[in-house]
């Protein structure tokens, strides 16, 4: 394996005149368009980490697929996810539930135990989403999606209150009643799309949560229970009005969010997205939330973004192109202390709401491709991860700088330039090779350091730097990938610093350098104490 992490290494310190800018103390010629100055002894405070508190998955049969654990656990030890939330924990293919011949209700949990177990043992916790509904406990017909979610309420309430009093219990009977008070309780999934998701009415859908909320406080009343998972960040202020005049539990709220324009639902792409112009799509949602919450009755919830994308479509081209590397990382610095957590929507694109996809890059929603290839999306929670737990004083807005307890320092930054053409849509944009153009020079200055020797690893995402797809373009896009072009695309974006150099830090604990920077490319340099 060192044999091969060497190769993009060498090759790449060959081009450094193209990644740097004239060391500060030589000559320049032209002064830095973005200076970043960061001090290690002026904290910002603990870092907050809420961009990897959670992450999505599809839906909870596809998690016992041997190639999705395998991704998921990837995904854990590069990313570091704490929580991942799915659809369909309670859907026919789970085998939770059916009636007898005298309609008493039987319940199973092996397929559920299969997964959590799972999920355990890697040390990431399920956020449960409860839904959807058994068929055998199901008013209607009505489904969602290829794998067809029951989306109506249920026949009998007091049926599915029960259900979900019984798989609490079984919950805590499994894995003890001071693990399950960690986790999180929501209930259902965007039910104000109707009839996508839900087709009863949103006094239904309270109704819903009322019986699941006294259902899973019944078995620990430290059970956190909360809603209403709704698109578009709607019914926040209603569902806080709910439970306060209702007296009814709720630890926290839940909603979902999506850089797109349009409509919803639209598995297929087929409408055309469009990338929204707004600089606050998505993050403002977020911070109005926020403020809904804090202007409530229950200005302490907690709030957490169980969903959120550049596009609510997996068949959006941009979901597999490098912008979404700077996109992803712009979103979440806007967003600062609104949320608890921002879950991506999703890791992978073993995700089948359509269908299962016949094509390796479709512009799925995962960061990893069916084949566990990285996208550029992958390596913006791979590089979060390698922060420290300090943050450090940083008046620019799109870069984190941070320090560890071992004196070592990192400097993640980026640049988001919105390039998409007017009268053009992502399906018929981000499925092009698409040059970056210059956008000058960053100057990065960090003073404060412990003199000493360093190593300083620079990683890279952008046009042609883990740039999956574009490599897939080059290979005329085949339909099917051979073991050996697997193994090529994943060697040409596993993310190893594009270049390792040692440098030496004197008395006065400067470093100073400036870098060339493209539209949309992403840079963390590591400096690790020697």
């Amino acid at each position: 394996m060192k044999k091969y992490l060497l190769v993009p290494i060498i090759l790449l310190s060959l081009s450094n005149v193209s990644l740097f800018g004239q060391d500060t103390n030589g000559k320049k010629s032209v002064a830095a368009d973005r200076i970043i100055k960061v001090d290690y002894n002026k904290s910002a405070g603990k870092l907050n980490t809420m961009f990897k508190e959670c992450i999505g998955a599809g839906r909870a049969n596809e998690g016992l697929r041997a190639d999705w654990q395998q991704q998921l656990a990837l995904a854990k030890k590069e990313c570091d996810f704490k929580y991942i939330r799915m659809h369909g924990l309670l859907t026919d293919d789970m085998a939770v539930y059916k009636e007898d011949s005298k309609g008493n209700p039987e319940y199973n949990y092996q397929y559920i135990d299969a997964l959590y177990d799972f999920l355990l043992s890697i040390k990431i916790k399920p956020f449960v989403e409860l839904g959807f509904m058994p068929s055998a406990l199901a008013s209607g017909n009505e489904t969602i999606f290829w794998w067809k979610g029951n989306v109506t309420p249920p026949k009998d309430y007091k049926k599915w209150e029960d259900l979900i009093r019984n798989l609490t219990q079984h919950f805590t009977e499994r894995y003890g009643a001071d693990e399950v008070k960690t986790w999180y309780f929501e209930v259902w999934n965007e039910p104000n799309l109707s009839p996508g998701f839900w087709t009863g009415t949103q006094e239904e859908y309270f109704k819903l949560y009322d019986y699941t909320a006294r259902a899973i406080k019944s078995v620990n009343p430290a059970y956190k229970v909360g809603g209403p998972a709704t698109a578009g960040a709607a019914w926040v202020p209603e569902t806080i009005e709910f439970a306060t005049k209702n007296n009814v539990p709720l630890d926290f709220i839940s909603t979902h969010a999506y850089g797109v324009g349009q409509g919803f639902l639209d598995e297929f792409g087929g409408s055309g997205t469009v990338l929204s112009k707004d600089a606050s799509s998505v993050s403002g949602e977020v911070i109005n939330s926020r403020k809904q919450i804090s202007s409530s009755t229950k200005p302490n919830l907690e709030l957490h973004y169980t969903e959120w994308s550049s596009s609510y479509t997996p068949a959006d081209p941009i979901h597999d192109s490098y912008h979404s590397a700077a996109y992803i990382l712009q979103k979440l610095k806007q967003v600062g202390n609104a949320a608890n957590s921002m879950s991506y929507w999703v890791f992978t694109d073993i995700f089948e709401e359509p269908g299962p996809r016949f094509t390796p890059f479709h512009g799925g929603f995962g960061l990893l491709n069916t084949q566990g290839i990285k996208k550029p999306a992958y390596f913006s929670y791979s590089f979060l991860n390698k922060l420290g737990e300090t943050e450090l004083q940083n008046a620019d807005t799109s870069s984190w700088a941070t320090k560890n307890a071992k004196g070592n320092v990192q400097v993640l930054f980026w640049d988001f330039t919105y390039t998409l053409q007017d009268a053009t849509n992502n399906q018929q944009y981000y499925i092009k090779d698409l040059p970056s153009k210059s956008k000058g020079a960053v100057k990065i200055e960090v003073a404060g350091l412990q003199k000493g020797k360093y190593t300083l690893e620079i990683y890279k995402v952008g046009y042609k730097a883990n740039d999956v797809f574009t490599d897939y373009l080059g290979m005329n896009k085949p339909n099917q990938l051979n073991l050996q072009q697997v193994s090529t695309l994943k060697q040409r974006n596993n993310g190893s610093p594009i270049v390792t150099e040692n440098i030496t830090i004197d008395s006065k604990g400067m470093y100073s350098k400036e870098f060339n920077i493209n539209e949309n490319d992403v840079l963390l340099l590591n400096f690790v104490k020697q």
